[in-house]
């Protein structure tokens, strides 16, 4: 695996490293409180590095972008050697979007980006279109210093949801789909555990 780079030589002190994980169900909110941590790192003159899966191509390959279209800049990578190998010794904060997507050794990345000083903040959906545990997901929430999870509004009652309904044809997805499908308002709603149907 990549060595993380040494931050040591930037401060006569190792800076303290976290670990904060966002989550939640599609259009809880995620991608805007992670932008939101980015704008109030950069407020505060603090280095800033996001990045994203090459999967995610709703936005292009340049940016984050909330479903209220409020943008970030960002980098699309592939897997977690790849982010590992692109973050700068002088970066203070690793934001990665859409963590789900990247392969199980982005947990492993996230830790010794902390254990070396960066402040990491990942954001993923915990669980997938059937209502199960997504991806690395599992494993990044359990070595998080701060989990922050998100509801969303259910499209079908109002309630809290915290499912992403998968829709074909306004009908929901069999269990059998493809787990990852790329998408927004054409192809998920938010709902709610009671109006979640596979």
């Amino acid at each position: 695996m990549t060595q993380v780079k040494d931050r040591t030589a930037k401060a006569p002190t190792v800076p303290t490293g976290s670990l904060t994980v966002i989550t939640g169900s599609m259009f809880s909110g995620k991608s805007e409180e992670l932008i939101r941590r980015l704008r109030r790192a950069l407020y505060a003159r603090r280095s800033v590095q996001a990045f994203k899966h090459s999967l995610d191509t709703r936005s292009g390959i340049t940016e984050i972008r909330t479903h209220n279209g409020v943008p970030h800049e960002a980098a699309a990578v592939t897997t977690s050697e790849e982010l590992l190998e692109r973050v700068e010794r002088t970066t203070d904060l690793v934001a990665v979007e859409e963590a789900q997507f990247f392969d199980a050794g982005i947990v492993e990345a996230c830790r010794r980006l902390a254990d070396t000083g960066y402040e990491v903040i990942a954001a993923g959906l915990d669980m997938d279109f059937r209502g199960e545990p997504f991806g690395p997901m599992p494993a990044l929430l359990a070595e998080a210093d701060e989990v922050v999870k998100l509801r969303a509004i259910c499209a079908r009652c109002g309630r809290d949801a915290s499912r992403s309904q998968r829709l074909i044809d306004g009908k929901p997805a069999p269990a059998s789909a493809p787990t990852i499908l790329v998408g927004a308002q054409e192809t998920y709603e938010a709902r709610c555990r009671h109006c979640h149907e596979v």
